[in-house]
């Protein structure tokens, strides 16, 4: 395949083997395993940055803009299904996959209405009080550990840090550099573990595509992780990974056909991997009527994708309701949309499908 054609190839989670799901528990058990090296773990202090967005097949594909993540020591990871924000992060933190800890996608169907986990809010309206973090994902952060977390200083208090990051200790960010100075202090202060998170590159990718403002924050990206490891102590490791890759849809946006979403009473997910919920007794009506969209999509059921696995090896009677009945999952480079629920219809890079663009992460090891 040609270097700068994308790979759309389906591409299912390696759950516990190469997968993000296998960092913490490597890092904080102490075993090293297909992701974790015997060097990180034997490290003085580990450090964790996950830069949201940093698909590994874009990474080879852009490596002149990021000549120093490119040359470190990596390889390719899965990320979990769907390839989104909300749970690949809380997949990361809590070393299991999104049918166990039920953070299932961007947008969730719940009695108290389509929760956006990133946000926490239903109907716009915020649902801390209505949908507990801790009740929603009950799968404690870091094997039940309190490494520092270095974050935005402005997701401090939000539902979805409650649920992927509760009981860390929060040292939030208010520039890019300052992050590397919390990373800094929390292991002068003797912190065995430390999880950074860096977003910059997933929201120009949303804003400006795959274009000369994505390759630039690439690059400021390579130069922020070279900044951070030239400044931490010998003995220390710096492992950096991310939730997604991305891949540009542009303006290919497809609004899911209006007798379709007759069949349905509500959708759930994203563009990229849409839930559709049918109404009683119409589901196999609707997987039919949605097979219009096979030329652009995987169109599957929802216990085709459980006997393939795609959440997870285990499956909690809560996720379990939370799916929907057939999965709109985008094998081309397009994003559906449901009318009704128009969220972010003008996004240019988009992720959440099972493609290898959007799956495959990195895993790169730089020992101080």
């Amino acid at each position: 395949m040609d270097l700068f054609e994308p790979d759309l190839n389906l591409t299912l989670p390696h759950h516990n083997d190469l997968c993000v799901t296998s960092i913490m528990p490597g890092l904080i058990g102490g075993w090293a395993n297909n992701v974790i090296s015997e060097d990180a773990i034997a490290a003085k202090a580990a450090v964790v940055l996950v830069i949201d967005g940093l698909g590994w097949n874009q990474l080879q594909r852009y490596a002149d803009s990021a000549p120093f993540l490119a040359g470190g020591n990596g390889q390719a990871i899965t990320t979990v299904a769907p390839s989104t924000t909300a749970a690949g992060l809380t997949s990361i933190t809590t070393g299991v996959a999104p049918g166990e800890h039920g953070i299932i996608g961007y947008r969730v169907r719940t009695p108290d209405g389509l929760l956006n986990c990133l946000r926490w809010s239903a109907g716009g309206i915020d649902a801390l009080a209505e949908i507990p973090p801790a009740e929603f994902q009950p799968v404690e952060p870091f094997l039940n550990s309190s490494p520092t977390v270095v974050t935005r200083a402005e997701f401090k208090n939000t539902g979805f840090t409650e649920a992927h990051l509760r009981n860390a200790k929060l040292a939030g960010w208010w520039t890019p550099f300052t992050m590397i100075t919390q990373v800094k202090n929390a292991i002068k202060l003797g912190q065995r573990l430390v999880y950074a998170y860096y977003d910059g590159l997933d929201k120009i990718s949303h804003v400006h595509g795959m274009n000369e403002y994505y390759l630039d924050e690439l690059a400021f990206v390579d130069h922020l992780v070279q900044q951070l490891v030239d400044s931490l102590p010998a003995g220390v490791t710096l492992l950096v990974t991310a939730d997604h890759g991305l891949i540009e849809v542009g303006s290919s946006v497809i609004e899911i056909d209006r007798d379709i979403l007759r069949l349905c009473t509500s959708t759930s997910g994203e563009a990229r991997f849409t839930w559709l919920h049918a109404r009683r007794q119409e589901a196999k009506a609707l997987l039919a009527e949605c097979k219009c969209y096979e030329d652009n999509a995987w169109v599957v059921d929802v216990e085709e994708v459980l006997d393939e696995g795609w959440f997870g090896p285990k499956l909690t009677p809560e996720a379990r309701n939370r799916l929907g009945d057939v999965a709109l999952v985008a094998r081309e480079a397009v994003a559906y949309i449901d009318p009704s629920l128009p969220d972010g219809p003008e996004m240019l890079g988009r992720h959440g499908s099972l493609t290898a663009e959007e799956m495959l992460v990195p895993i790169i090891e730089f020992n101080c």
